[in-house]
């Protein structure tokens, strides 16, 4: 499969699971919280997709699309650890989450993800959705929607 094909399938992937996952918190009270901000091609769909919920941003730095930038309220700039302890310190609950941090270096992606899935789960409202590239540890994985091939993208509900 070329470059440009395992790309498309990616972000086919993405958007159809976090469309699937907006559905899925229709009746979960909470905030939607995207982890990586990068060009912002994500927090624009969240924020498409879900117009009546507060979007969170988490990401260490800000270079997105300047289409993209969030509210400066909104965005919480820095590591992912304390940013999530701030989040939950203000009492905000989280419907749907999607994870996208990584380095590019998978072993290292993977470590990062098992590390911070403890506070990703932290700030989530019972029931809500995690939608991740890397895969979660102590949540319990869904099998998303159809058509999603196994591992492309993960799904999750916080208990």
């Amino acid at each position: 499969m070329s470059r440009l094909d395992s790309m498309l399938r990616r972000l086919t992937a993405q958007r159809d699971g976090l469309n699937w996952a907006a559905n899925q918190i229709a009746d979960t009270v909470g905030d939607v919280l995207d982890l990586g901000l990068g060009n912002g091609r994500t927090y624009d769909h969240l924020r498409e997709t879900l117009p009546d919920r507060r979007v969170w941003v988490i990401d260490r730095v800000l270079q997105c699309h300047p289409s993209c930038v969030p509210p400066e309220q909104d965005f919480l700039q820095g590591e992912a650890k304390p940013m999530l302890a701030q989040l939950a310190a203000g009492g905000h609950r989280i419907a749907l989450a999607h994870y996208d941090f990584g380095f590019g270096d998978k072993e290292k992606d993977v470590a990062e993800a098992a590390a911070l899935s403890p506070h990703v789960a932290a700030v989530m409202a019972p029931g809500g959705i995690i939608v991740s590239g890397q895969p979660l540890v102590g949540l319990e994985e869904l099998d998303g929607p159809a058509g999603i091939p196994p591992g492309r993208y993960m799904f999750y509900r916080a208990s």
